[in-house]
């Protein structure tokens, strides 16, 4: 093991040990999910862990995970292969639980993103990502201006630090934005640019 890879364990392992949320008083289901390798050169970025992936600990376990992986299969890569030698995490890294009037998931509170926004920065400053693909507005929030649509950023990319951002919307069967003629063109248009990044990276 290198001792990158060493550091990474490390660190997944205080992740995984956290209770400050907990200890905030917030609902949660503790057992953070991250995955990937120190190696990874592409990063995902979610909001948070859905029901599923709280079980089984992969993230984009469930039918969100299904289309997310079209659209990267779409830009080339194999989610097997990518799920193996990538790295993928969240904004928050553990399940909030169900939206208080029943539709979906709880958005994790602004002090929860506060209080795991250091575990992410871990992560960003040891992987060292060349490719970082944010997730859904919440995610997408962290690179970009939060008071951006989402019509205004998908199909579009930053360059910071010497890393590209290119973010998608949020894969979820429930919503309806990716759907929309001009939004699945706005897609298609960041799907080209992943593509674009995965051969400049050799991937």
């Amino acid at each position: 093991m290198t001792r990158k890879a060493e550091q990474l364990a490390q660190l997944h392992a205080r992740i995984r040990a956290c209770q400050k949320c907990v200890e905030a008083g917030y609902w949660i289901a503790p057992g953070a999910v991250v995955s990937g390798l120190a190696s990874a050169k592409v990063m995902t970025i979610g909001q948070a862990p859905g029901p599923t992936e709280a079980v089984v600990k992969r993230p984009f376990n469930a039918s969100s995970g299904k289309r997310l992986f079209q659209w990267l299969a779409q830009a080339g890569f194999d989610e097997a292969t990518f799920r193996a030698s990538q790295y993928m995490t969240s904004v928050t890294k553990c399940y909030p639980g169900k939206h208080a009037k029943g539709h979906g998931d709880r958005v994790p509170s602004k002090e929860e993103q506060a209080l795991c926004r250091a575990w992410l920065e871990q992560e960003i400053a040891l992987i060292r990502p060349r490719l970082i693909i944010p997730i859904g507005k919440l995610a997408i929030g962290l690179f970009f201006d939060s008071k951006l649509q989402l019509e205004d950023v998908i199909g579009t990319q930053l360059e910071r630090e010497g890393r590209v951002i290119i973010p998608l919307p949020h894969p979820s069967g429930a919503s309806t934005w990716p759907n929309q003629p001009e939004n699945a063109k706005r897609i298609q248009k960041a799907i080209r640019l992943i593509a674009k990044q995965r051969a400049r990276l050799g991937l």
